[in-house]
């Protein structure tokens, strides 16, 4: 081997295992990973090198092969190693961030991009000024002051009557999806079960993914989660059931009085199980939404989010349940910024009591609608069926995923493969946001056209 080459082999062969293990001190699960994790930030073990297999570590070490996997577990958690089936596991270099893989955005269509149907944002036009809203947050009467405010006044006073039920404690986020984490990192813990509507929001997935949840998916159909479906996945015992509850990303339906009283129903033989409500969308809904909270109080918590309606860049979301499940989330939080801004709690709160912002998120939501069925009809005309009843998307069937993409890339237009979405894939799709579409008939008319083309085109055959 020439001078300072990287020796990548001193791990693997007959003897790697017992190299490696007299490297390892403490052979618990936590102490395999610490000791691994040295050796790989050291350049000790270099990316691409290979590692013994988990029985011959084990029996080197005098542990059980499980103790060995465990630890196997955390280091392809933090992408220090990939394993690459019976070939075994290699090191992939120091520890990185988990990403949210199904969220962030693939492929780079550079200057070929003519338009964008993959985010499902808010139409910066349809949203409401803020000028005076942040005029009268900034005259919070508890401005500056240091201590933790889980929710302003002004604010519980604006939503509380919105709620679907009495929450016995409330909390202002940053956002949506930052309720959502919290509640879930405070609730569950490695390897518990999480019931999931399915298909589901991609964030909501890469949450649990990251927290090294089991998933287990329960169907749904256009009214949403099937009771018999989360009977069935109750009796894997999950610790929670995460669903969206109105607008549901990518499918639109909205949970009504009926289907929510039969979950609630099915719940009731699973006492331990909490329920986690997301209402990602909020007053730009068309409808309100029904909830398991208003059946099982006790066991609900709805995170509802306000970007949508009122502005991303207020960050604000707000959290109603009970009282030992928004305090353990409260006190998470305490280590990182405590407590959201005073200055955007107050501003939503006068966005929410103000008469004409109330009637400009109303015509918005109308806006949305327009846009979102004025494509629906152009599809189905093309024989292309989509079943949203709200929402910024649709959620468009296709002959073949990969297929629908680079047809619709060749042509500049991006949009979200459905199986980001997806626990069990059992039909393709791809997500088409409606939000900032075009009004313009005719150049609907060459949307939905392209859009059609794409849901036939089938692996083999890309137009």
């Amino acid at each position: 081997m020439q001078e300072n080459a990287v020796d990548r082999t001193w791990a693997s062969g007959p003897r790697g295992a017992a190299r490696l293990a007299g490297r390892i001190t403490d052979t618990s699960a936590r102490g395999v990973a610490a000791a691994m994790t040295d050796l790989i930030r050291s350049g000790e073990l270099a990316p691409g090198s290979t590692l013994p297999t988990v029985r011959a570590l084990a029996a080197e070490l005098g542990v059980s092969p499980g103790t060995v996997a465990d630890a196997w577990a955390v280091l392809r958690k933090h992408r220090m190693i990939t394993t690459l089936g019976r070939r075994g596991s290699v090191v992939s270099g120091p520890p990185a961030v988990p990403h949210p893989v199904r969220f962030e955005r693939v492929g780079d269509l550079g200057s070929h991009l003519t338009l964008d149907l993959a985010v499902a944002a808010p139409d910066p036009a349809l949203l409401p000024a803020l000028e005076d809203a942040l005029l009268a947050g900034a005259r919070s009467p508890r401005l500056n002051d240091y201590s933790r405010s889980a929710i302003t006044t002004a604010l519980l006073a604006a939503v509380q009557d919105t709620w679907p039920f009495e929450p016995e404690a409330w909390m202002a986020v940053g956002g949506g999806y930052e309720g959502v984490q919290l509640l879930c990192q405070a609730l569950i813990v490695p390897g518990d079960r999480v019931a999931v509507e399915d298909p589901t929001a991609a964030r909501l997935l890469d949450i649990l993914e990251a927290l090294d949840a089991q998933i287990v998916p329960v169907a749904c159909d256009g009214e949403g989660p099937l009771p018999d479906s989360l009977a069935r996945a109750l009796e894997q015992r999950p610790a929670l059931f995460l669903h969206q509850s109105r607008a549901q990303a990518p499918c639109g339906w909205t949970i009504g009085e009926e289907r929510a009283a039969a979950l609630a129903a099915t719940l009731e033989g699973a006492p331990n199980v909490l329920v986690l409500e997301d209402d990602g969308i909020g007053p730009v809904a068309m409808e309100p939404a029904a909830s398991i909270g208003a059946h099982l109080p006790g066991r609900t918590v709805l995170v509802r989010s306000y970007s949508k309606s009122y502005g991303p860049d207020l960050r604000t979301a707000v959290v109603g349940g009970p009282r030992e499940v928004v305090e353990r989330a409260r006190v998470l939080r305490t280590f990182g910024t405590g407590w959201t801004s005073r200055i955007l709690q107050d501003a939503l709160a006068h966005l929410l009591t103000d008469e004409g912002t109330t009637r400009h998120v109303r015509a918005a939501a109308r806006r949305y609608g327009l846009r979102r069925t004025a494509l629906a009809t152009r599809l189905a005309a093309h024989g292309v069926p989509t079943a949203n009843r709200d929402g910024l998307m649709l959620w468009v069937p296709v002959a073949d995923e990969t297929s629908a993409l680079v047809t619709l890339a060749a042509r500049g237009v991006t949009v979200s493969p459905g199986s980001r979405f997806c626990v069990a894939y059992s039909r393709p799709h791809v997500r088409i946001a409606t939000s900032r579409l075009t009004e313009d008939p005719h150049a609907l008319d060459e949307t939905a056209s392209l859009i059609a083309l794409a849901a036939t085109a089938s692996a083999g055959r890309m137009d």
